[in-house]
């Protein structure tokens, strides 16, 4: 019975531990990290319970590279991020529509007091501000 009971025990503790290392690799291992450069389109607060910080960048760049001699397009990708620290947070919030780099960390999961994305912003430098537009750009349909 005694043998038994240490096996038990032994089990147990070794599925703690498997369980606490899945949820360590999942949720605080930084899988990658490294910088966007973009207009930040947008960013706000937002969140029922847990009130994060959460934004989306345009990230320009050139279509199909194959296909680019017969048909030139531009395409944009858009990269969502989280910010969990309040500074870089302010900096966003008077950003918008300014050409910004971003270094961020990637996650392999959220959290719901991290943000809803995988991606965390921790710093941010403006490239250059917004164009200035004059009423000649203005397009109305």
């Amino acid at each position: 019975m005694r043998k038994a009971t240490k096996i038990i025990w032994g089990v147990i503790l070794a599925l703690i531990l498997l369980l606490a290392a899945a949820g360590y690799f999942k949720f605080y291992f930084v899988f990658s990290d490294g910088y966007q450069t973009g207009e930040l389109n947008k960013f706000a607060k937002t969140g029922y319970v847990f009130k994060t910080y959460e934004g989306i960048m345009i990230l320009s760049g050139y279509g199909n590279k194959s296909n680019q001699k017969q048909n030139p397009s531009v395409q944009s990708n858009y990269f969502e991020f989280s910010v969990e620290n309040k500074e870089v947070a302010e900096v966003l919030l008077h950003s918008t529509g300014k050409r910004i780099e971003v270094h961020y960390k990637k996650y392999l999961g959220a959290l719901p007091w991290r943000g809803f994305q995988r991606q965390i912003v921790d710093s941010v430098t403006i490239v250059d501000e917004a164009p200035e537009h004059t009423p000649e750009d203005t397009m109305f349909l």
